[in-house]
């Protein structure tokens, strides 16, 4: 049987790490956005991969998300 590897970093810490430094971001730019989830959304926006999964499989702004 073979051992799991060791984890070479924690999955909560990195979480949380994103999340904060994605909340701070929203709170430097909070003006600017109605909501958090606006926010969130303007972000995926501009994102390539975002962009590539919604074709994949669907989503908000894709050719499938009407199906």
């Amino acid at each position: 049987m073979r051992r799991p590897r060791a984890k070479t970093f924690d999955c909560v810490e990195m979480k949380n790490r994103i999340q904060a430094e994605i909340f701070a971001e929203y709170e430097a730019q909070e003006d600017e956005f109605p909501s958090f989830s606006a926010f969130v959304k303007a972000r995926t926006d501009k994102s390539e991969w975002v962009r590539q999964m919604r074709e994949k499989f669907g989503g908000p702004g894709s050719p499938k998300a009407g199906e």
